[in-house]
């Protein structure tokens, strides 16, 4: 069953509906599916609707765009967003996001970038979507601050840059932790893409898994073939699950849903509740 598990749509920072990306999945050969938008599920019932629909078979996801002194993205399967850990979790990113992009504005500001809440939000597709820092980079990119919205984003706001903030960004381990008590499954989201040495990156999956981490993403749209295989063998050391997805956020561009081709074992297929 080919599956691609890490897609976003407008209900983050992606660009796409949730129906799109469906048809995405037919077009492609993909047979099952979970919408993982960042630090929310609210495109949840559109998506499903829009697979069974079209025969395509879900799984209800999130992205938790977790921190520690680096980015540690924390993907969640299956979970109860109907559980009171989840509300509460939902509460604490969506005024997280309002402080930070507070912050990040202040800090743009002092640099002679002026931007304001109004600019940010007019880049949202959805009112649903939580602010998400790629909306600042967007706005800036409309004012003429940058060519590119990932120019800015790399310049200002990517972690050690001037307008870089963590304000109200929540743990790796209280994101598993939420992930666990709303009847999830957790996975770590391209471990390629931790800026850790290679110890030091082994050391926090090993960290994480004591944590209750489920699965590592290691088929992933921007690993390498050496990347892959080393990150199947550090799952297989640490009996983690193994899982894959595309991180599609637009129609166009590199990434594509359904690549890089992945089919669940088994064991991943029945702790998701897939037959």
């Amino acid at each position: 069953m080919r599956a691609d598990l890490h897609i976003h749509s407008y209900f983050s920072d992606g660009l796409i509906s949730p129906e799109d990306i469906v048809a995405m999945c037919v077009k492609n050969g993909v047979q099952l599916a979970a919408l993982t938008d960042h630090d929310n599920m609210n495109g949840t019932s559109q998506f499903f609707a829009a697979c069974r629909e079209r025969g395509i078979k879900c799984v209800r996801g999130i992205e938790i765009s977790a921190y520690t002194e680096v980015k540690v993205h924390i993907l969640g399967y299956n979970m109860d967003d109907s559980c009171a850990e989840y509300k509460k979790f939902e509460n604490f990113v969506r005024e997280g996001a309002m402080a930070r992009t507070a912050d990040i504005l202040s800090k743009l500001k002092k640099r002679g970038i002026n931007l304001d809440f109004g600019d940010i939000l007019r880049e949202r597709k959805c009112d649903l979507s939580p602010v998400h820092t790629m909306y600042i980079a967007r706005a800036a990119a409309r004012k003429g601050y940058a060519p590119s919205p990932s120019a800015f984003y790399a310049d200002m706001l990517a972690p050690g840059r001037p307008a870089y903030s963590a304000l109200g960004r929540p743990s790796p381990e209280y994101s598993l932790e939420v992930i666990a008590k709303c009847g999830g499954l957790s996975s770590l989201a391209h471990p390629g893409r931790i800026t850790l040495d290679a110890d030091e990156k082994y050391k926090l999956i090993t960290h994480l898994k004591e944590c209750g981490l489920c699965g590592i993403e290691a088929v992933y749209s921007g690993h390498t073939d050496k990347e892959t295989a080393y990150f199947k063998g550090v799952a297989a050391q640490l009996s983690l699950l193994v899982t894959g997805g595309s991180d599609t956020h637009y129609a166009e561009g590199s990434r594509s849903v359904g690549t890089p081709e992945f089919y669940p074992s088994e064991k991943l297929l029945a702790a998701l509740n897939i037959s």
